[in-house]
């Protein structure tokens, strides 16, 4: 029996589960559906790792460490899914810098050519300096790198939103050309990777306007007129009626790939008129039981796939707790969910971000997770969550 802080500040007694619940990675990849799961980074724990600055001088670069990291990138694989590298998960631009996230990429890519997973990196222009304004021209060329290093790396392109992109762009046109160029360069089909305003106020009025309907208009115009270099597309965050109409407005054979944390599993599943893939940060912490609702799919049992995935939903909804700024810290969720789960040793982080979220807040992160059976090892979870009690005077 262990004793959970509540956020009134009680205590619950918790009995923890006594024995894991049989979830063995097949190996295979999932078939049904085209599945990117992103996968946080493992820092060095005795690095200079320095909080909010990271990156900047003069902070020492993020340090990682690498057998970990990479060991993890494994783990998704083994259960089926891609891999989507050096996004926000890996906390792109949020304590990762350029440099790093492309030595990220590099090594990733290295290693799903090992094993044969798959993998996308993203592109974005985070080399520029964020306290001045760009051209065009410059925040195309910063592009290009990006697309240079990932491509040689032999990962695929994910085309991120550059916040600095409506600083200088006058309109839908300059956005057009800017998306043209990079497409066209590039040697295999990309996924467009748009974040709204909601999450990145940075990105208000991306596509040449500030209302929804217009800017779709105008990305899926970019969309229709480059659709041989188009894989998919993901739009973050997006309702359940706007990713219905997303997904029946783009071209046939381009994906729409999911990444909420309340319906991936009806989008998922989909209906009669088609389904949304998957381009998903939270499948990171909750992969094994995930990817057994995919083999499930892959079976033609659509039923128990639901099922499997909205068991997750309570967990997923908890790691992403709070408003539009505190749910940002999400990945330290993951981290802790890894670290008790005995796919690293410690639970520090890049950013500092260990310390972002409360202790009810992940004592109740265990609760869901060891209800779902979701640590390999339940003795050692436990033994691991007293340690976080006793550092918060709950002996």
């Amino acid at each position: 029996m262990i004793e959970l802080p509540e956020y009134d500040g009680t205590l619950t007694a918790y009995q923890p589960r006594t024995a894991p619940r049989p979830l063995t990675p097949s190996g295979a990849p999932i078939r049904s559906r085209a599945v990117f799961s992103t996968a946080h980074v493992v820092a060095d724990p005795l690095a200079a790792n320095s909080p909010l600055l990271l990156g900047w001088e003069p902070f020492s670069p993020p340090a990682l460490d690498w057998d970990a990291t990479l060991a993890f990138r494994r783990h998704l694989w083994s259960h089926g899914f891609a891999l989507a590298e050096a996004l926000d998960t890996q906390n792109r631009a949020l304590g990762l810098d350029w440099a790093t996230s492309a030595e990220l990429i590099r090594r990733s890519a290295a290693e799903a050519k090992a094993v044969g997973g798959r993998i996308g990196g993203g592109v974005w222009t985070d080399q520029l300096d964020p306290m001045r304004p760009h051209t065009v021209e410059e925040i195309v060329a910063a592009y290009e790198e990006q697309i240079e290093a990932v491509e040689d790396a032999g990962a695929e392109l994910i085309i991120m939103a550059s916040p600095a992109l409506p600083a200088v762009a006058q309109g839908p046109d300059d956005y057009a050309r800017v998306y043209q160029r990079l497409l066209g360069q590039a040697r295999e089909k990309v996924i467009l990777h748009w974040v709204l305003p909601e999450s990145d106020p940075r990105l208000t009025g991306y596509w040449g306007y500030t209302e929804w309907d217009k800017a779709l208009e105008a990305f899926l115009a970019v969309v229709d007129d480059n659709v041989d270099k188009i894989d998919g597309v993901k739009v973050w965050p997006l309702g359940r009626d706007q990713e219905i109409e997303l997904r029946r407005r783009v071209p046939a054979g381009v994906h729409v790939y999911n990444g909420d944390i309340t319906d991936f599993p009806e989008l998922i599943a989909g209906d009669e008129q088609g389904h949304s893939d998957a381009l998903a940060s939270v499948f990171d912490p909750l992969a094994p039981i995930v990817a057994e609702g995919f083999r499930a799919l892959d079976e033609g049992d659509t039923a128990r796939f639901r099922a499997e995935l909205e068991s997750t939903l309570p967990l997923a909804q908890q790691l992403f707790e709070g408003n539009a700024l505190t749910m940002r810290f999400f990945k330290t969720g993951f981290v802790f969910l890894a670290w008790l789960s005995g796919h690293q040793d410690h639970f520090r982080m890049v950013w500092g971000e260990q310390s972002a979220r409360s202790v009810p807040h992940l004592s109740k992160v265990y609760r869901l997770a060891d209800q779902l059976g979701l640590f390999p090892d339940p003795e050692l979870a436990e033994r691991r969550m007293r340690v976080v009690l006793a550092t918060a005077g709950l002996d």
